[in-house]
């Protein structure tokens, strides 16, 4: 009985942690690493997420068990759901750690560690194993004494049933992450469509869940109650839904739907959290933790359903008009102590003036081509420029380069290009490490004329020299030259075999290729972190004084 007060706050705690880690990792690719975005469903990433979901429907469960045992209801209900979930907790972290350390993932995540050994192989099986068989088997063990509790009284109408139900489709969404995640391990790969696809029915559920289970009383709820409860939230959520559609530009069904279930979440918590500051700051914790929620998926909806993107060759002195703005280079300069380069954009719109300074070097433990987005964050927008390359006076470039995201396809001249998976020995992370000689493939699937060919280009480094392949077919007239394999996917140069090289030659410019996008509201993305974060660590100072442990 008394350890459901003892283990709720760690249990916030341990969540909030784990959640702010995940998107300061999702907050260092979008600053620092120049990949477009701050999630892109790889199975590292993807295996901290699934222990936070099972942690946050814990969380939940916890909740009416708290409340039952408060009622005089013996243990309280869930009991034995609670213990399970939060075994689950820390057996799923150690899985984590399992797929990321041991090198399983070398093939489909390039996220992955080296692989260890057997040896190191081993101790992560067993380990978890000996703690799910502990766990589990003292779960077993106490079965029959988890079932005193008082009769079940509560109708369909009731917050006990909402939160269990949250507590579900959290356990849903989990373990379609787990599926996806865990699918590189039997050779299969499943795409990143796959999780969205899955998740968004799942997202506009919790949404609405989320709203109405707080309009809800314990234990029963008259249908007029709940509707007289959820009626101004109802209204206020359609006219923002509407503003959404029309002035965002939404029009797909079920981001429409989603905009709606998380704009009533927002605004009925808000209301309530409202009404509550003035009379116990510390009771605002989970209102703040669903009103973050919100905003990131609100934040989430606009980056990814508005996005756009452009490679642009910006020549040294010339403008180049992008997304309403004159986008100039001016040159480089080291920076650094010379190891960095920093290359100069002047970005000009409605008279205002506005700087950009993408960076580039040569990493020295993989001597690569590493880059550094540039960012102008304006209320509205991000204005984000990620270098692809920089030629220094040489010719400039007939051909546009074909940015390619692991699982995407692009189509060139009646070709279809689809990039499928990296393809990596499991040294290559170590010979990275040791600066010794490596490749890395690039697997893509060319589709044209009626026929499929799956073909791999390499990027090479041998005695610090990188080379890139190139794939050539006659029956397309085509060739692709790799010139770029990252994190974030591949970059292409593809031309036609029977290009004919002009007479007269070309003058020598300075040229910086970027790849330059505008996300709108990526900031409402990082204040709903922040919100929801917040909420968590209030809801610990509130739980704390309540266990045998503060």
């Amino acid at each position: 009985k008394e350890w459901i007060s003892q283990a709720f706050p760690w249990l916030l705690a341990g969540t909030g942690i784990l959640g702010l880690g995940i998107m300061l990792g999702g907050y260092w690719a979008y600053e620092m690493l120049g990949w477009g975005g701050y999630w892109a469903w790889d199975p590292v990433e993807n295996s901290s997420l699934i222990p936070w979901l099972i942690g946050v429907a814990a969380i939940h469960t916890m909740l009416v068990q708290k409340r039952s045992q408060q009622k005089g209801e013996g243990i309280g209900r869930y009991a034995k759901t609670n213990l399970i979930l939060s075994i689950l907790v820390y057996i799923l972290v150690l899985y984590s750690t399992f797929l990321t350390r041991s090198g399983v993932l070398g093939d489909a995540s390039v996220h992955s560690f080296v692989d260890p050994g057997m040896l190191v192989y081993l101790f992560l099986i067993v380990f978890i194993s000996s703690f799910a068989l502990v766990g589990f088997g003292m779960i077993a063990y106490r079965w029959k004494s988890l079932n005193q509790q008082a009769p079940q009284d509560e109708g369909l109408l009731s917050r006990e049933l909402a939160l269990f139900t949250a507590a579900i489709v959290l356990c849903a969404s989990a373990l379609i992450v787990f599926v996806g995640t865990s699918s590189p391990l039997f050779g299969q790969s499943v795409d990143v469509s796959f999780y969205n696809e899955m998740h968004i029915p799942l997202a506009i559920i919790v949404g609405l869940l989320n709203g109405i289970s707080l309009t809800l009383k314990w234990k029963n709820t008259s249908t007029k109650e709940l509707i007289n409860g959820s009626l101004r939230a109802l209204a206020v959520s359609i006219v923002i839904t509407a503003l959404i559609v029309v002035f965002g530009g939404v029009k797909d069904i079920m981001m429409i739907l989603l905009t709606f279930a998380s704009s009533f979440a927002l605004v009925v918590n808000a209301e309530i959290a409202i009404n509550i500051i003035r009379k116990n700051l510390k009771m605002l914790g989970a209102y703040l933790a669903h009103i973050g929620l919100a905003i990131f998926i609100l934040g989430v909806i606009g980056s990814a359903a508005h996005s756009s993107e452009k490679t642009i060759d910006l020549i040294k002195g010339k403008p180049v008009e992008a997304f309403g703005y004159q986008m100039t280079f001016t040159g480089y300069e080291p920076i650094e102590n010379g190891t960095k380069y920093a290359f100069k954009i002047k970005l000009n719109k409605d008279g205002k003036e506005y700087s950009a300074a993408p960076i580039m070097y040569i990493a020295e433990y993989n001597n690569s081509l590493m880059r550094e987005p540039s960012i102008l964050v304006t209320p509205t927008k991000d204005i984000y420029i990620a270098p692809l390359g920089y030629d220094e006076g040489g010719n400039q470039s007939q051909n546009s380069s074909l940015s390619i995201a692991k699982g995407s396809s692009v189509d060139y001249n009646g070709v279809k290009i689809s990039f499928t998976k990296f393809n990596m020995s499991p040294d290559v992370m170590k010979a990275m490490q040791e600066g010794k000689d490596f490749q890395i493939g690039a697997v893509i699937t060319i589709e044209g004329n009626g026929k499929k060919e799956e073909v791999e280009l390499l990027r090479k480094q041998s005695g610090g020299e990188v080379e890139f392949t190139a794939y050539e077919s006659k029956d397309l007239n085509l060739k692709l030259q790799l010139a770029n394999l990252s994190a974030s996917g591949i970059e292409l140069i593809p031309s036609t075999l029977d290009a004919q090289p002009e007479n007269k030659p070309q003058e020598k410019k300075e040229v910086l290729t970027v790849n330059a996008s505008v996300k709108p509201f990526v900031s409402l993305v990082w204040i709903g972190v922040l919100v929801m974060v917040i909420g968590f660590f209030v809801a610990v100072s509130r739980r704390l004084k309540d266990s045998l442990i503060a």
